[in-house]
């Protein structure tokens, strides 16, 4: 039974912290919500232009704002209120959306008016969701951290995995459409209130900087020097750049399944399920001590996986290479994560890990465009497959050019099961 729990995920932070728990059950649902958008944008941009750089160029709408505006709400998170921080961009992200919806119902056909509402949406980000996983260490004991990034990471996969399809369900409907994604989606950050609102009063950080270009320049030299966290953001930008090809995937399906919005759906989705799967079997995750090896390794498969997508000749592989890519995008999240907060002083820690978004977000929009750029000049089949091999061949590039990084070993491990030979050792470490 001991090694059976060890396969599970961990639910200690469900189960032990209220806090916690209402903050990621509103997440979840307003990511829900959310995802039901970012499927509807390169959709509505596709039927539109019938442009794969047209689609990639969303991920520029995205990028700019995310990188500018990134680093500069991690100065805010380490100086102010964060929970107070959280609410108001929520707020405005919720009339963001609004917009969105709006628009459709308006029946607009303007790219460029989609472009301007999703920088808004990104550059809102940018600030919220920084600022929202710095609760994370002040709500749960350091043994649950990783625990608790892989639930998150659970949140996630199941966005993947419902809201594609819920949204290639509701576009396919007679009626309903791409304007009724967008409105499900604004509804949704009730859900978001609901987990922000009732936290308790965390303290600030001590040492506070003071926002500005030099608290900035502080945080990015702290990364610089600290060769474990640059590791990490090179893996992860390696594998979003050169190995993220949904851009890719409005063409593709119409290339080989009809353009069906139902398959498109499922593109998405089987990630999501393959990332829901990996994390909800995430126990051994938090005993694994070497992270940055196991890291590469993940981004490699990654990597492999896309490009198996890509040469996949029918629908049924085309989905477990998808899926493939899914399981090991969660691992390759969750140590990531767990390195940036093992490895941030407090004080900085708005900071990291806004460049830790900026990192995820700015480095998956910029692959948007490249994929996009790319198939566009050749064809979507030749951009994911070079794509997914380069991935490949940047981890091992990575591990060789920094030793510090592949051969980091975690240091803080969750308790052992009870009745496990360890067990006695670990409570003693604790106290």
């Amino acid at each position: 039974m001991a090694r059976a729990g060890r396969l599970f995920a961990d639910t200690r932070p469900l189960r032990e912290s209220r806090p916690f728990r209402r903050l990621w059950a509103g997440s979840t649902l307003s990511a829900v919500g959310g995802s039901l958008t970012l499927f509807a944008v390169p959709l509505q941009v596709y039927d539109i232009t019938h442009s794969p750089f047209a689609v990639g160029a969303i991920g520029v709408a995205q990028m700019v704002p995310t990188i500018v505006i990134g680093m500069a709400g991690g100065v805010i998170a380490d100086s102010v209120d964060r929970r107070k921080l959280v609410m108001a961009t929520t707020s405005a992200s919720a009339i963001a959306s609004g917009a969105l919806a709006a628009q459709a119902f308006a029946g607009l056909r303007s790219v460029w008016l989609l472009y301007a509402l999703v920088a808004v949406s990104a550059s809102l980000s940018a600030i919220n969701a920084p600022a929202r996983r710095t609760f994370i260490p002040g709500l749960l004991p350091a043994d649950q951290v990783t625990a608790a990034l892989a639930l998150y990471r659970l949140s996630f996969q199941i966005m993947l995995t419902v809201g594609p399809a819920l949204g290639g369900l509701i576009t396919a409907t007679p009626h309903l459409g791409l304007r009724i994604c967008y409105l499900i989606d604004a509804v949704s950050f009730a859900g978001s209130f609901y987990g922000v609102a009732k936290l308790p009063v965390l303290p600030r950080p001590g040492g506070a900087a003071r926002p500005g270009p030099r608290a900035v320049v502080a945080g990015v030299r702290f990364i610089g020097r600290t060769p474990v966290l640059a590791g990490a953001f090179l893996a992860d930008l390696n594998a979003t750049i050169f190995g993220l090809p949904i851009a890719l995937f409005p063409a593709i399906n119409a290339e080989r399944f009809g353009g069906n919005p139902r398959t498109l759906g499922l593109f998405t989705a089987a990630i999501g399920l393959g990332g829901l799967v990996s994390a909800g079997l995430s126990g051994p995750v938090g005993h694994i001590s070497r992270q940055g090896r196991a890291m590469l390794c993940a981004v490699a498969v990654w990597g492999a996986a896309f490009a198996g997508f890509a040469v996949a000749p029918t629908l049924w592989l085309t989905l477990s290479m998808l899926a493939i890519a899914g399981a090991a995008d969660t691992f390759t999240v969750v140590f990531r994560g767990t390195i940036v907060q093992q490895a941030t002083p407090e004080e900085l820690r708005g900071r990291v890990t806004a460049a830790d978004y900026v990192v995820g977000a700015g480095g998956g929009q910029l692959g948007s465009l490249e994929a996009g750029a790319l198939g566009s000049l050749t064809s979507p089949t030749i951009s994911a497959l070079s794509g997914g091999l380069v991935t490949v061949i940047g981890a091992v590039v990575i591990g060789i050019a920094l030793p510090a990084f592949s051969g980091y070993r975690a240091t803080v491990r969750g308790p052992e099961p009870e009745g496990s030979p360890e067990a006695p050792a670990a409570a003693a470490a604790q106290t």
